[in-house]
């Protein structure tokens, strides 16, 4: 979906170029190839995984769209060259010898996902967002060069400039980045959870559709995984056509082999479930979908932010012998069952502080942290390995950033992509619904780089300017209302599942500590409850991937 197609259109007639339809996204990609050759991705403000074969040039051009939407992989192996948008329908090439690999098993345990390029397969990659492949059929030679990337550069102007213009700013680009993604030629919506990023493109949509604004909700039975009241007070406040399917979170159990045989990459990211419950609810009346995700990485939404400053002051205070018994008597709270608990945090805090500042982050998002992980293998990889992307990154050019800055920077360069985007659009894909970000808009995803990080994170209060452009327009509860993780009751379902886990052989795990994982969880003598849901995720993957 290239929203700017209609002005690149526009430019290309200019210079002489015919057009066939009347409004084709594709057909602008052709003639934008013709024009611009390898700058054609950087112009482009869309999602996008596109292949293009040059017969002049003799090679085959690829790319993917800034952040990653939709998915793109590449494989070489034994002179096969093979690229597709589901690794799976590459894994079952004839040409191609489908194997898993044995470290980005660990990488996947070490993040909860696959940093791109990795995959779980030898020999295969994802194409990362912003980048793209030449494959010159010749020479059978593959490379990848990247139009763009995600790195804040603060423009001192915008300083000295008067709050209230950035406000305004802010919002004339984000009511302009809903405008783009209202265009449609069927049915239309918006994902509405209650929080702050849902509730803003609500905002944009207001402003720009008098009326028949349509918006989706999944309530839960459960009151502490329940934002539906938020998301009606949303819908009242903008007089919209809201929908809301309440779910009993038991019943909903019953569908996770189902999801997971259909993610055709491993994700430990468990909201997938009720992202694809709540994808599958709104397709039944509409066929797109806008929502909030990328607001959180953009201002600064995450729990981290506020960690930060308290875990250097901690790091730099107390050493490792009174952190080790800290942390050991932190894990002898009793363990809670309920979404994003005290305990929770805590343990997934005290973990990453166990570590270097670079692996922090994440650290924090692990499945298990790195020394259970090498428990888990026969010929454990070091956390300095398992976690090179993140550190390099950390660690990279510009490094007088501040923590702040550079945990923006890990959110929306690794978890954004190989996370939050590849579950939305799986479990939207699953249903054949089309999902739109708002807020990963080119230009206003430019303007947040260029923003100073005190109008993201100031004093504690997260995501302070965009607060601030919506005070006086959203209602004060979901103005004031804390993060909520859009979570299920995992660890109590792991404890009422069959007593053995799926044990199908992967290369180097040693199943036994998997059983003996499952088992300390499901007695509540531990809490593996990331890690359990990540083995299953792993094993469903590969049975439907390589079966």
């Amino acid at each position: 979906e290239i929203y700017n197609h209609a002005e690149l259109r526009r430019g290309l007639e200019i210079k002489g170029h015919v057009f066939r339809s009347d409004h084709s996204d594709t057909e602008v990609l052709v003639h934008g190839y013709e024009e611009w050759g390898e700058d054609l991705p950087g112009k482009l403000n869309g999602m996008f995984a596109f292949v293009v074969l040059d017969r002049r040039r003799r090679r085959l051009f690829l790319a993917r769209d800034r952040f990653g939407e939709k998915p793109l992989y590449y494989a070489k192996q034994n002179g096969l060259f093979a690229f597709a948008s589901e690794l799976s329908a590459i894994a079952q090439h004839r040409n191609f010898e489908a194997r898993v690999d044995r470290q980005n098993l660990q990488k996947f345990l070490a993040y909860g996902f696959l940093p791109s390029p990795n995959a779980y397969l030898e020999n295969a990659w994802k194409l990362p967002g912003g980048c793209f492949l030449v494959y010159e059929l010749e020479r059978r030679e593959v490379s990848v060069s990247r139009y763009w990337r995600f790195s804040l550069a603060p423009d001192d102007r915008l300083e000295a400039r008067p709050e209230s213009e950035l406000v305004e700013e802010l919002q004339a680009l984000l009511s302009e980045a809903v405008r783009r993604r209202l265009l449609s030629d069927v049915p239309l919506g918006l994902f509405l959870s209650g929080g702050l990023d849902s509730s803003a493109v609500l905002w944009g949509a207001a402003q720009n559709l008098a009326n028949d604004l349509r918006t989706f909700t999944v309530g839960f039975t459960e009151p502490s995984f329940d934002e539906s009241d938020h998301a009606e007070a949303a819908a009242k406040a903008f007089g919209t056509r809201h929908q809301m399917e309440r779910l009993d979170l038991d019943t909903a159990r019953d569908l996770i082999p189902y999801v997971l045989s259909r993610l055709d990459e491993p994700l430990g990211d468990a909201s997938i479930l009720p992202t694809y419950m709540l994808s599958r609810f709104t397709r039944r009346h509409v066929t797109v979908a806008l929502s909030g995700d990328g607001g959180d990485e953009l201002f600064a939404g995450y729990d981290p932010f506020v960690v930060l400053p308290w875990a250097r002051l901690y790091h730099s205070s107390v050493p490792q012998p009174l952190h080790r018994f800290i942390k050991g008597a932190i894990y002898m709270l009793p363990i809670s069952a309920r979404n994003m608990s005290l305990d929770f945090k805590l343990r997934r805090t005290l973990a990453g502080m166990s570590y270097l500042p670079e692996i922090w982050n994440p650290v924090w998002l692990s499945p298990a942290e790195p020394a259970m992980i090498a428990d888990l293998f026969e010929e454990p990889v070091a956390a300095e390995e398992l976690y090179s992307e993140a550190i390099a990154l950390w660690s990279s050019e510009g490094r007088d950033k501040s923590d702040v800055d550079r945990t923006l920077e890990f959110y929306t360069n690794f978890y954004l992509q190989d996370d939050i985007l590849t579950k939305v659009d799986r479990a939207s894909m699953m249903c054949s619904l089309e999902s739109r970000a708002v807020f990963l808009d080119n230009d206003l995803v430019d303007y947040c780089q260029r923003l100073p990080t005190r109008f993201k994170y100031r004093k504690g209060r997260r995501k302070y300017l965009l607060r601030r452009a919506m005070e006086g327009v959203l209602p004060p509860r979901i103005l004031a209302r804390p993060k909520k993780g859009f979570g299920i009751p995992l660890a109590r379902w792991l404890r009422t599942v069959p007593t053995t886990p799926p044990l199908g052989a992967l290369p180097g795990v040693q199943l036994d500590r998997v059983v003996n994982a499952w088992n300390e969880h499901r007695s509540g003598r531990a809490d593996h409850r990331l890690l359990l849901w990540s083995w299953l995720s792993l094993q469903h993957t590969c049975a439907a991937g390589l079966g």
